[in-house]
């Protein structure tokens, strides 16, 4: 009977730890599923100053990367536009040069500041120049392109100017194709919702 008894305890430990065991392997699994969001990003501006994305919390926010010398600069006319119209409207636009793309943008990042500003009248933050691809890829640009870390979907920067959409919790909801302007429809639609 006592051997019964502690083979009764012995299988009711077991169950137990198997239990537990499921438990946290069930928890770690709906962390690493979960959704990150763009708070956790901290980068330099054109400037040099610290930006601390979880600064923009309740703001919609557009992040494109752009390029001086490309046939899609001129959208920099249309962003200026729309950052005009919708700043004051907890909406903001991020703009990260990048030198991915047929070395159109081989500026410094004083430049590239000068350019903006002379050229464009550029208001928006200007981040200071990544890579949004390959192997030196930013980790802000992996959390964009990466649907395990971004929730959403994977997808590739196709060219610059590629816009990202992010709510006002941080999340990805889109990926808007370069070609497409900043001030199409369903841009401003969205920054208006």
């Amino acid at each position: 009977m006592r051997n019964t008894a502690i083979a009764l305890l012995l299988l009711c430990g077991s169950f137990t730890a198997m239990a537990q065991q499921k438990t946290a392997a069930t928890k770690t699994e709906k962390k690493s599923n979960m959704k990150q969001t763009i708070y956790q990003f901290k980068t330099e501006d054109l400037s040099g100053k610290n930006f601390d994305f979880a600064t923009l919390r309740g703001k919609k926010i557009l992040i494109v990367n752009t390029a001086s010398k490309c046939g899609l600069t001129p959208q920099y006319k249309d962003l200026e536009k729309i950052y005009g119209n919708y700043k004051d409207k907890n909406f903001v636009i991020i703009g990260f040069p990048a030198n991915n793309f047929g070395a159109q943008e081989p500026g410094t990042n004083e430049e590239i500041g000068a350019f903006c500003e002379k050229n464009y009248g550029v208001s928006f933050p200007m981040m200071t120049k990544i890579s949004v691809r390959g192997k030196d890829m930013a980790p802000i640009y992996e959390f964009l392109t990466q649907k395990s870390k971004n929730g959403l979907e994977d997808s590739n920067v196709e060219w610059n100017f590629q816009k990202y959409l992010i709510d006002e919790n941080g999340h990805l909801v889109k990926v808007v194709k370069p070609e497409v302007l900043p001030t199409d429809p369903s841009i401003v639609e969205w920054i208006k919702s």
